[in-house]
């Protein structure tokens, strides 16, 4: 064993995030070494209260640390336009680029059958009882343009054909399979703008 075992270990959590390699998580470990004790506790405290208090908004599924998130709070926010998104990550690309003034409904998934997830696995159910409650809703379908986003796309535009919702998507100015969350603000911002309505 090259590294101490408890480097090693430290080594192994950093690994496990996203994008991070060998030599990334070497390097964030031997950081995290060189950091004043009480910033590594610090550290450590956040890790901790954000795993323990963050949770899903019961409105729209963001994750938010009370109840209702900020956004669903937000008596600003156009509540009649819902932004459909597969995750609470493509929320924050959205608020980045700064001019959607409605709200999210985000689904914590797509519909897979090749993975065995359908439509009960994800968040399309409180979406059903939250249209229906509003009074001539819009709908965007912010889903990656892959099989399982057209897939998901499809679904919802059955649920809602015969009522009186309209159901429009994100421009194809996007690329084929790519993630919301890693788009360019100005691309994301153009897509949000020339979005189409979905033919009948």
């Amino acid at each position: 064993m090259i590294y101490p075992e408890l480097l090693q270990k430290l080594i192994n959590f950093y690994k496990k995030l996203p994008g991070i390699g060998d030599k990334s998580a070497e390097r964030m470990a031997l950081a995290t070494l060189e950091l004043k004790k009480n910033d590594v506790e610090d550290f450590s405290e956040a890790l901790v209260d954000s795993k323990n208090n963050l949770r899903n908004c019961k409105i729209c599924g963001h994750i938010t640390e009370n109840e209702i998130c900020h956004i669903c709070s937000n008596p600003n926010r156009n509540q009649n336009l819902i932004c459909v998104i597969e995750d609470y990550k493509s929320v924050f690309s959205f608020e980045k680029v700064g001019n959607y003034q409605g709200v999210y409904h985000v689904l914590n998934g797509l519909i897979s059958p090749m993975d065995g997830t359908g439509p009960e696995d994800i968040n399309i159910s409180s979406l059903v009882k939250r249209v229906e409650s509003l009074e001539n809703p819009e709908i965007i379908l912010a889903l990656k343009s892959s099989i399982e986003g057209e897939t998901t796309t499809l679904y919802i535009k059955k649920i809602f054909e015969e009522k009186n919702v309209t159901i429009s998507r994100l421009s194809y100015g996007i690329p084929i399979g790519a993630e919301i969350d890693y788009l360019d603000i100005i691309t994301l911002d153009k897509a949000l703008e020339d979005r189409k309505k979905i033919s009948e």
